[in-house]
């Protein structure tokens, strides 16, 4: 099964009961191969970003191992909200 930034943001938004998901695909050719994503969870409230985002790796194991590059960039609701204040 190829692997897509929509099959990717509804497993994070179902394994982390995200508020937010934001994944592209940023493959040279759009092919499946690398991803970025912005995951947005009131389950990393209070827990340090490398743990969040070994919380995301968690939820997506078996993708990474099929994908070569996955950029991350997590945030609990309270900071989300005040980054997109600035």
């Amino acid at each position: 099964m190829a692997i897509t930034a929509e099959s990717i943001r509804e497993k994070l938004v179902q394994s982390l009961d995200a508020e937010h998901v934001e994944v592209q695909d940023i493959s040279p050719d759009l092919c499946g191969t690398s991803f970025s994503a912005v995951v947005v969870s009131p389950q990393f409230q209070g827990k340090p970003r490398l743990q969040q985002q070994r919380m995301v790796n968690a939820a997506i194991a078996d993708e990474l191992k099929q994908i070569h590059a996955f950029t991350l960039k997590t945030f609990n609701p309270e900071a989300w909200k005040k980054k997109n204040q600035d």
